[in-house]
């Protein structure tokens, strides 16, 4: 089975100050503070580190905007804008929260959302806005705290029907464009194992609407399903932290694990992956349906075991150095409009595959 080495993140002591609001929230806007005038702290050719981090920080995640600019969050240099020609960085000069990025997101209005590792910011074009997780109850309005003064956003998924999850190392919330909720204080909701719902690592709405989601590190929860009535946990492979999820073209959903591998939903049952192992976790599925997986870590190091592998259902396809990718292990993948897919790796490299050929885009 595969194995996995990366470090586990710093843990931090998480305690929630506020008053339950039983799901019942009054409409307002969100309170943020604005950085009035955008300075951006770069525009390079290619995406270039400006704030001295080391080779353990990574492009993290990723995405295209509807009008067609790629972003990509990272572990310390903030966020980079790439609108075919040249990267333009955001930083906590510009008005991020912080300059470490664990996930992105465009909602349906436009704005771009970046998750940090000290709260939520959001972009509406012109300004960077740091948005606070404030709830309004029958008793006033609450915002949520730590004891550290963090909370790192992990990840974020706008479901169908608009409601923004944002997965917290505090806790679960959800956003329904005009007030924010705590989701474990909604009465409606089944919980009958008691799931605390912290550090939720990713997310996935799938093709029947059901909400899933990757317990992370500390929390250790395994696979959580929310159908709409209620939420259950599962550890199909013993794995208690999930790194990724993704459905492919036949509504398979296939998780990865962060110490037993990979395994699969069918829609009925899960099943261990062991077909091939050494692959790394699945991270995504192209346009044409093939499973791209990030390849095994080398113990002890940055670097990738054997490159990264694709499989189109039948075969799998190896990539390494000699194919032009660089040897550092892979933390994300996007596929671009253009069918181009994009590759992130440790050391904040970034590299480009058109189909033949791999080109860099970071320095």
């Amino acid at each position: 089975m595969t194995k996995f080495k990366n470090p586990i993140f710093s843990l931090l002591l998480v305690s929630i100050i506020f008053t339950s609001c039983n799901g019942q929230t009054k409409t307002e806007q969100p309170t943020k503070t604005v950085v009035e005038q955008q300075s951006f702290t770069s525009k390079n050719a290619k995406l270039t580190k400006t704030q001295g981090t080391t080779e353990h920080q990574n492009v993290h995640c990723s995405l295209q905007d509807k009008d067609g600019n790629l972003w990509f969050g990272t572990t310390g240099e903030g966020v980079y804008r790439y609108d075919g020609n040249e990267f333009t960085q955001f930083t906590e000069k510009d008005g991020l929260s912080n300059n470490s990025i664990w996930s992105i997101l465009e909602d349906k209005s436009g704005n771009i959302w970046f998750g940090t590792d000290d709260g939520v910011s959001r972009f509406d074009g012109k300004t960077i806005s740091k948005i606070p997780f404030t709830m309004t109850t029958s008793i006033g309005v609450v915002t949520a705290t730590t004891q550290s003064g963090k909370n790192s956003v992990w990840s974020m998924l706008q479901g169908k029907n608009g409601i923004i999850w944002f997965g917290t190392s505090q806790d679960l919330y959800c956003y329904d464009g005009k007030s924010f909720s705590r989701f474990l204080d909604k009465s409606n909701i089944s919980n009958n194992q008691n799931l605390q719902l912290k550090w939720i690592q990713c997310f996935l709405e799938d093709s029947n609407g059901i909400i899933w989601m990757g317990s992370g590190p500390i929390a250790q929860e395994g696979v959580i399903r929310f159908n709409g009535k209620s939420i259950t946990s599962s550890k199909p492979n013993g794995d208690g932290w999930i790194r990724y999820m993704i459905e492919d073209k036949n509504g398979q959903i296939w998780f990865g694990g962060r110490s037993n591998g990979n395994f699969f939903h069918d829609g009925k049952t899960f099943t261990n992956y062991t077909e091939k192992v050494g692959i790394g976790n699945p991270i995504l599925v192209d346009r044409s349906g093939k499973v791209w997986f990030s390849g095994e870590e080398k113990t002890g190091t940055i670097e990738s075991e054997d490159g990264i592998w694709c499989y189109n259902g039948k075969i799998f396809e190896n990539f390494t150095t000699k194919d032009g990718i660089g040897k550092n292990s892979v933390w994300n993948m996007l596929e671009d409009r253009n069918g181009n897919i994009w590759i992130g790796t440790r050391n904040c490299g970034l590299y480009r595959y058109d189909g033949k050929t791999f080109t860099t885009f970071s320095e």
